[in-house]
């Protein structure tokens, strides 16, 4: 086991994502996180708790990096789009646990708000609500899809980005 220095709550977060994007979540445990981020097999649960507070941590970083990302698309639905499928291809093992109630801690006060902040980027991308929920359901539909492998190439934006067109054109 290796001395850390600096910040284990971070490596310990990224290292529980990597785990996620790499074997999904029911996978992880405290102990294999701890000899993944190279720490004691007691750190994890006291920085965390338990496994749902360790996947809470990551949920709320995956909305604040989502939140930041629909930020760049500029009130533009279709960039909207493409960047939330930019993000989950990026991070799958945040998005993995991001839209799963039952694997987090779901009154976390950081989560919450995380989630709250990317609701909001992606409620204000149109005054119709309706829109913003299709265009939500196509871009979250094929970045699952991706990500299951049922759908291929080598660039999900690039893939995405006919489909998410027609879907905002209306032609869904």
């Amino acid at each position: 086991m290796s001395y850390h220095h600096g910040d284990l709550r971070r490596a310990m977060i990224d290292a529980a994502a990597a785990a996620v994007a790499e074997r999904g979540p029911a996978a992880l445990s405290l102990r294999e996180l701890a000899r993944l981020a190279g720490v004691s097999h007691a750190a994890p649960a006291h920085h965390f708790g338990d496994k749902a507070g360790v996947l809470t941590a990551v949920a709320a970083e995956g909305f604040t990096l989502l939140a930041d990302a629909l930020a760049t698309a500029g009130g533009d639905l279709l960039a909207a789009g493409l960047a939330y499928v930019r993000f989950a291809a990026a991070h799958p093992g945040h998005f993995a646990v991001m839209f799963d109630p039952g694997l987090v801690h779901g009154d976390d006060p950081v989560l919450a708000a995380a989630r709250d902040r990317a609701g909001d980027a992606l409620a204000g991308l149109t005054s119709d609500a309706v829109a913003a929920r299709a265009a939500w359901s196509v871009a979250h539909g094929f970045a699952s899809l991706w990500l299951s492998g049922a759908l291929t190439g080598t660039d999900a934006a690039a893939a995405a980005e006919p489909v998410l067109r027609r879907a905002v054109a209306g032609g869904l």
